[in-house]
């Protein structure tokens, strides 16, 4: 009977070891992806000072944030606030140490983030995101919006997914969009309604459209742009088909049309130009890009990011622009799990688990533990007395092999690993 609850709070992950392992082994198959593409990692604090949170959260986010207050402190006075993603924090590091680093600076951040929205079933509190980000100094050519596209891309296949699919778009494109059919000052609520339009019936976007007091042709325009996909000759086709004159939008057009040649140069990315894809943070000011499967479309975006070029102006005079992507690891990992999508095997925790019949027999057990160590080999004794069959059940568990040390394998320095899965067995030997 429990004396208290003991659960874990509401939108925290919790796993057993052997999901903990296998969580690890997918954190790990993403993180050498980042590395091989040349992307340094760092860490910055989970805490930091609310001002710095708070400069560039914006919408439904800010909202979310978890403010931290000293105890005995009034809520109100709280100046400190748990990060809610890697790239703020990561703006204020860019900005505090730019004189130690070089540009471009490519960098990686796995690692926990916290947001208190509303938790539901593949949404969480606190969850880890597996960030790459490209910082210049002044400038950043449009390669390296492509560069972390074709990151991302790759770095889910770790996953083993069938049909991944990159959306990409711009939001030059939209913002010039909205001022030719002289918008503008419905920006922010326009911009909402697409974010949500693939979420509820069009009819649905189309009166809430209505609502803002755009009239009947504003509204159809406005509805053919979010439903426009394809390539980048037929997107632009329809385009000019919805709009007329396309002068208005040739600096977004033409980002857009940089980045999707150069993925089709490396041709190893899967994606499709698609004006639905806005992303809700504030500070993307060009490219932005979702990450689906095409087969499970339900599940949304999988992995995003985009291109932000004022980020860090709340911080400094300089100009920092940068492109990220982020891999919500958290959230992929529950819902694959549940729908049998992740083609990995379950990983136990540790290589071996000694097992030493009495007391007399400890001396040995520690010098072949050592000895295994030394060999990169994970290690783990029971010195419990339960049944022999009993402590080969925990080793199942655990472990991969087992390995029982009695006064006749201590004698004669031989020893056999048993195979926890199939049972068979190899020597070991001990020097």
């Amino acid at each position: 009977m429990k004396k208290i609850n003991t659960s874990p709070l509401s939108g925290m992950q919790e796993l057993l070891p052997n999901e903990q392992a296998l969580f690890d082994q997918l954190k790990h198959g993403i993180s050498d992806v980042y590395h091989r593409h040349g992307f340094l990692n760092i860490e910055t604090p989970i805490i930091e000072r609310s001002e710095v949170i708070f400069a560039k959260a914006g919408g439904d986010t800010e909202k979310q944030i978890y403010l931290v207050h000293k105890t005995g402190e009034s809520a109100d006075a709280a100046d400190q606030a748990l990060r809610f993603d890697h790239t703020v924090p990561l703006a204020r590091y860019v900005v505090e140490h730019n004189g130690q680093l070089s540009f471009p600076f490519q960098v990686s951040q796995i690692n926990r983030n916290f947001r208190g929205e509303r938790a539901q079933h593949g949404r969480f509190r606190e969850f880890y995101q597996c960030d790459i980000d490209i910082i210049g100094r002044e400038q950043l050519p449009l390669a390296y919006d492509a560069k972390v596209i074709g990151c991302v891309y790759e770095a889910l296949q770790t996953f083993n997914l069938p049909n991944i699919l990159v959306r990409i778009s711009n939001r030059k494109i939209l913002a010039a969009f909205l001022a030719a059919l002289n918008l503008s000052e419905y920006s922010t609520q326009i911009s909402s309604i697409i974010d949500h339009a693939e979420k509820v019936p069009s009819e649905q976007s189309k009166t809430a459209l209505h609502e803002l007091g755009l009239s009947d042709q504003q509204v159809n325009q406005v509805s053919d742009f979010m439903f426009t996909h394809g390539n980048y000759a037929e997107v632009t086709t329809r385009l000019g088909e919805i709009l007329g004159d396309l002068t208005p939008l040739q600096d977004g057009l033409a980002e857009l049309k940089a980045v999707t040649e150069l993925l089709d140069l490396t041709g190893e990315v899967n994606y499709t130009v698609d004006f639905m894809i806005i992303r809700g943070l504030d500070y993307y000011t060009g490219t932005v890009f979702e990450t689906i499967l095409e087969d499970y479309r339900d599940l949304g975006s999988i992995a995003s990011g985009g291109r932000y070029d004022n980020l860090c102006g709340t911080f400094s005079n300089q100009s920092f622009p940068g492109v990220g992507g982020s891999i919500g690891l958290t959230r992929l990992f529950t819902v694959f799990r549940e729908r049998q999508l992740l083609d990995a095997p379950a990983q136990h925790s540790v290589d071996y688990v000694l097992l030493p019949l009495s007391a007399q027999e400890y001396a040995a057990t520690f010098q072949l533990a050592a000895q295994l160590r030394k060999s990169q080999h994970s290690v783990d004794i029971d010195f419990s007395e339960r049944k022999l069959g009993d402590r080969f059940n925990r080793a199942s568990q655990i472990a991969d092999f087992a390995i029982v040390v009695g006064a006749n394998e201590v004698a004669s320095g031989h020893y056999q690993a048993k195979n926890l899965t199939t049972g068979e067995l190899h020597d070991v030997t001990a020097q």
